[in-house]
């Protein structure tokens, strides 16, 4: 049996779990045919139904993953890869694996989760696609759970501005929910990544989306409520958030608006009251530099680029390099000069920056540094 065969029949083992997974793979060293082949010599110690999965799995569920995965854009990206986003690695109870669809390297960005209410206001529907757009165009990777609401616009928001997003969600890979999203999760998959804990066929159940909750929060380097109820969900991915160390902020709003309630109450607890995309985006920027250094130094540490990871540097970049010549250059007048968008320059400049090849300056403006 191969790793990937090893990794689908242990992801779906009852009664091992993420925990137990890891555990261990710690104890044998990452290799998860060694602890396929241990389980299946010691399962007369597991629980019973950990044992008759090992013993009898279930053959044409692992082949029917086993092809979802074939399919062209699906990965599962397992915690031993060198490319599992190491902000996922630190949280309580992480992920032993997740399954992928679009582009994986978008794991490792800086991201912002933006959350909010399902029942969302107008107005509130339209800070989100606000915050989203200047978020993404600031460098961000907008992240959300594809709810209806605030998650739902946050996303079209990135989308419609040329940018990718992040969709963590509380089924299988290979099911849409809510029903409705069914082409905003193609238009995710094409330009961004959907991202699932879950195994492919695993329906909506209201115990999975807490589980959501805590890997969105964990891909995150801050995490914005726009507006929710005392009793939302997105209260618990705040909290999640701000127990993985994670900056937490929180729009106000009117005392007449129960939405409003949910974000008083985190500001009372602690969370960033902001008003501005900018206010998020000084806050974050020194994680988001820090952890592109590590990441790079990571990727250096490689005999060579893996799959899914974009190299630190590769043609387009050094030709954003060079278009910059040797002085700063205001962002539409290397807009203008290079054809691209500035959503497009905005992205890969950040990138840059983080990787510690470009430097930005007040106004607006960029400058290539010396190296």
């Amino acid at each position: 049996m191969n790793a990937l065969d090893a990794w689908l029949m242990l992801l779906r083992a009852p009664g091992l779990g993420p925990a137990g997974l890891r555990d261990q793979l710690t104890r044998h060293g990452g290799a998860i045919e060694d602890v396929l082949a241990t389980l299946l010599r010691c399962s007369t110690t597991m629980p019973d139904e950990t044992r008759r999965w090992l013993q009898q799995p279930d053959r044409g569920r692992l082949a029917a993953d086993a092809a979802w995965l074939a399919e062209p854009g699906h990965r599962l990206l397992c915690c031993t890869d060198e490319d599992f986003p190491p902000l996922l690695a630190s949280i309580p109870q992480p992920p032993a694996a997740l399954f992928v669809v679009g582009d994986a390297s978008l794991l490792l960005h800086p991201q912002v989760a933006i959350v909010g209410a399902r029942a969302a206001s107008l107005g509130g529907r339209a800070h989100a696609r606000a915050f989203a757009r200047e978020l993404g165009l600031a460098g961000f990777t907008i992240t959300s759970g594809m709810a209806d609401g605030i998650d739902g616009a946050a996303h079209v928001a990135a989308l419609e501005a040329g940018l990718p997003t992040l969709a963590v969600i509380g089924t299988g890979p290979d099911r849409v929910y809510p029903r409705k999203h069914h082409a905003l999760t193609r238009r995710i998959a094409a330009q961004g990544a959907l991202v699932s804990e879950f195994p492919p066929g695993t329906p909506a159940r209201s115990d999975h989306f807490p589980r959501r909750n805590r890997l969105l929060a964990g891909l995150s380097l801050g995490l914005l409520v726009v507006e929710a109820g005392v009793r939302s969900g997105s209260l618990i991915s705040a909290r999640l958030a701000a127990e993985q160390g994670r900056e937490v902020f929180a729009l106000p709003g009117s005392i007449h608006n129960p939405l409003a309630r949910g974000c008083h109450q985190l500001i009372r607890d602690g969370a960033r009251l902001v008003e501005t995309a900018h206010e998020i985006v000084e806050v974050l920027a020194p994680a988001a530099v820090a952890m592109g250094h590590e990441l790079a130094s990571r990727l250096d540490a490689l005999p060579a680029t893996p799959r899914g990871v974009v190299a630190p540097l590769d043609p387009a970049g050094q030709a954003l390099l060079d278009a910059l010549g040797d002085g700063p250059v205001a962002l539409d007048e290397l807009a203008s000069s290079t054809g691209q968008a500035v959503a497009t320059l905005s992205s890969a400049l950040l990138m840059l920056e983080l990787d510690g090849r470009v430097e930005a300056l007040p106004g607006n403006r960029y400058q290539r540094l010396p190296g």
